[in-house]
């Protein structure tokens, strides 16, 4: 059973900066999309960044020119680094692992993030 452990959420003021991981417990390999979604409270989760295991990205609107995904696929790894954070961007956020084509995803228990001054 595939497990993903989010770590680096926190509490930072406003224009401030995290870098969020999420580490899969076993190797992964194949045509994958590891990313992050998030959810803040009363509200959808919804997406915040993909990567393939290729290279190809895709953001969320809100997050664009903010946040950057990479991936370290020999560590099985995917960071998140988010800049300029806004009270908006208070959520948990989630890790998601999927094999494309396949119809199970995976998530990690999430890690809060808020943005507060």
């Amino acid at each position: 059973q595939l497990q993903l452990v989010e770590s680096g959420g926190g509490e930072v003021q406003p224009g401030g900066s995290l870098r969020l991981s999420c580490a899969a417990s076993r190797s992964i390999s194949g045509l994958n999309i590891m990313g992050w979604y998030r959810q803040a409270p009363g509200k959808q989760r919804e997406l915040v960044a993909t990567l393939t295991r290729g290279g190809t990205t895709n953001y969320g609107d809100s997050v664009k020119d903010r946040f950057i995904i990479s991936r370290d696929n020999a560590k099985n790894t995917v960071y998140l680094q988010i800049n300029s954070l806004k009270s908006e961007d208070t959520a948990v956020y989630y890790c998601n692992f999927r094999v494309i084509g396949a119809p199970r995803a995976y998530w990690g228990q999430g890690t809060q993030v808020t943005v507060s001054s």
